[in-house]
């Protein structure tokens, strides 16, 4: 299990990036969900101990990552946003590289590996391009058989779906959906659809703080009878937005759909909606914005 009390980080240009966060992670698929600039890759970056903390704690199965940090990254898998590779050189050498530094010095071990991740993750008819020629779909799934180099008891994945195409977003949620049957995976994104897909259990981040922690279903269950819709003209939204608590504003057929977040039925042409996902997301954030 991994637990987190308490954590606060302040950059050096006074941006305050986590603020006071508790977050309890289980075995399993857990999704840290909020917009860009929440704090999502400053949590991720300092559980997998690349930077320090003000204040808190995180612990790993009892350990503290803040102390001993080594014991985490011998145990940690982890795709960051972002991630650079080497030039020219096939994607079977690369991981068979990034495998020797993380400690596989058995040759025959090594490749044995690398050639089951490769196939896990449908590289290996790839593996003698070079992964700087591979499609946005293909490097990020290599970068998940990098984090599985090892057997890591813990796996971070950091916004891992923006920008890929609906096909390989799909077999990229395959993938992920296979790995957190006995191990810790935290899946950070802004992507509603990632978290309602894949995870059982999940967090919303915003401002660096957790603003609602829990399993979608019973989030999406307290949820009804507060949401409520109508179709509007593009030049009403300002109107609707000033009088009303506007969660949302979604297109249906070309056609505008506000989501108003309300205890009672605002006014007699509002219908209720059967909430979802989207609406916990945007009721949670709402709430902030204008608290």
């Amino acid at each position: 299990m991994l637990q987190i009390n308490n954590l606060s980080k302040t950059y050096d240009n006074g941006v305050k990036a986590l603020d006071g966060i508790d977050l309890n992670v289980d075995c399993g698929l857990f999704g840290l969900l909020g917009p860009n600039g929440a704090g999502k890759s400053s949590l991720m970056r300092t559980i997998a101990s690349l930077q320090g903390a003000d204040n808190g704690t995180i612990s790993f199965n009892g350990v503290s990552v803040l102390e001993h940090p080594q014991s985490l990254r011998q145990q940690l898998g982890y795709l960051p946003q972002e991630f650079g590779v080497y030039p020219r050189i096939s994607a079977f050498h690369l991981l068979e590289h990034f495998a020797l530094l993380k400690g596989i010095t058995d040759k025959q071990q090594r490749r044995n590996q690398v050639v089951s991740l490769l196939k896990q993750t449908n590289l290996f008819d790839a593996r003698k391009k070079a992964v700087s020629s591979f499609s946005g779909g293909m490097k990020q799934r290599f970068g998940i058989a990098q984090a599985l180099l090892a057997d890591p008891k813990i796996i971070i994945v950091d916004e891992p779906t923006a920008g890929l195409d609906p096909e390989e977003r799909n077999r990229f949620h395959r993938l992920l959906s296979q790995l957190g049957e006995n191990r810790v995976v935290i899946l950070s994104t802004h992507i509603v659809e990632d978290v309602r897909e894949l995870c059982p259990n999940m967090a919303i981040l915003a401002n660096g703080k957790i603003l609602l922690q829990g399993k979608p279903g019973q989030l999406i269950k307290d949820l009804k009878g507060k949401v409520w819709k109508k179709r509007i003209q593009a030049d009403q939204e300002k109107l609707f937005k000033d009088n009303f608590n506007v969660i949302s504003i979604r297109l249906d057929s070309g056609e505008r759909s506000i989501h108003v977040l309300s205890d009672v039925q605002p006014e007699a042409d509002f219908e209720p909606v059967e909430p979802d996902l989207e609406d916990v997301y945007f009721s949670v954030l709402y709430r902030v914005n204008f608290s």
